[in-house]
């Protein structure tokens, strides 16, 4: 077996585990795996993709990101490596807080831990948001992004579901930007 092959496998249980063992949803988890992805394993573009594309399908987003990870970076075994590795941690972790909670479930303070978590959350999605829109170099482009993000926030606060807004935005991204030799123009 080459060795370089075994090296990439390494390389994606240890970035899963890491993402995995530091970042306990699924959401909170892509801030982490842009900066371990971004650049070794995959472009900048394929990671925007990936979390597009694992957005629009059912399923946990957390576990399709790693499959698509995965695979772009060595086929159907760094699948099968991404999705093992992502699995290990929060099952550990889970069974863990589930023994905790179970604990101190009567106690008062453990409602306002909870509560405490959300606006956390909240912000790290906020956060890679941002450094996701402000690649964008030219002025154009970032109009043209705007307007989306304010079209696809306006579409989540009347209660659009989110593959809906994802296609929208998609959809709207190839109506507002033509693909001429590696350059978007409109």
């Amino acid at each position: 077996m080459n060795t370089s092959v075994v090296k990439v496998w390494l390389k994606l249980f240890w970035m899963f585990l890491k993402v995995n063992i530091l970042t306990t949803s699924g959401p909170a988890s892509v801030g982490l795996l842009y900066k371990e992805a971004v650049g070794s394993i995959m472009t900048e573009g394929q990671f925007v993709e990936a979390v597009g594309f694992s957005n629009v399908l059912p399923g946990s987003e957390a576990l399709k990101l790693a499959m698509f990870v995965g695979y772009a970076a060595a086929g159907i075994p760094g699948t099968i490596v991404a999705l093992f590795s992502s699995i290990i941690p929060p099952t550990v972790i889970m069974l863990t807080v589930v023994s905790v909670v179970n604990q101190f479930q009567e106690q008062g303070w453990m409602d306002g831990f909870i509560k405490g978590l959300g606006p956390a959350v909240a912000m790290l999605m906020v956060v890679v948001a941002w450094q996701i829109f402000r690649s964008d170099n030219s002025k154009p482009i970032k109009t043209k992004s705007m307007f989306i993000a304010m079209l696809s926030l306006v579409a989540f606060m009347i209660d659009i579901p989110s593959p809906f807004v994802l296609v929208g935005a998609g959809i709207l991204g190839v109506l507002l930007f033509k693909w001429t030799k590696n350059k978007f123009t409109f």
